[in-house]
């Protein structure tokens, strides 16, 4: 992969599968350069967790939670932005994630638009 588009891949994490091709047909319309993994695990096994630049997880999942690969990627020094999406969120669940350093937290439904302008910003950061 080019060093320009190693900066640019987004990366979603999510258990469900029509989420995962929602966001990746959603973010290949927007020109982006989009991967799916339905487990955090999978994720972390691609070795791709240094090339993304932008990281969009769910916070529920089995095995492995959004916010348990948050802390896997913080205890390995793996600085990828994180933006959360969730469909059981909550003020104390928001509040953990933002202080461990996610960039935004988006409950489902979530707004489209929304969604990709806080990835082109990541992505400019």
């Amino acid at each position: 992969m080019p060093q320009d588009q190693k900066a640019n891949l987004v990366v979603i994490v999510d258990d469900d599968e029509s989420i995962q091709e929602a966001l990746q047909d959603l973010l290949d319309s927007a020109g982006m350069t989009a991967k799916a993994f339905g487990s955090a695990e999978d994720f972390l096994d691609s070795g791709l967790n240094r090339e993304t630049g932008c990281l969009i997880a769910d916070i529920r999942m089995p095995r492995m939670s959004g916010l348990e690969l948050q802390a896997r990627l913080k205890a390995d020094r793996c600085n990828v932005p994180i933006i959360f999406i969730t469909a059981h969120g909550d003020a104390r669940t928001r509040l953990q994630v933002m202080r461990d350093g996610a960039v935004e937290l988006f409950s489902k439904p979530f707004d489209h638009e929304v969604l990709l302008g806080t990835v082109r910003a990541t992505l400019e950061m």
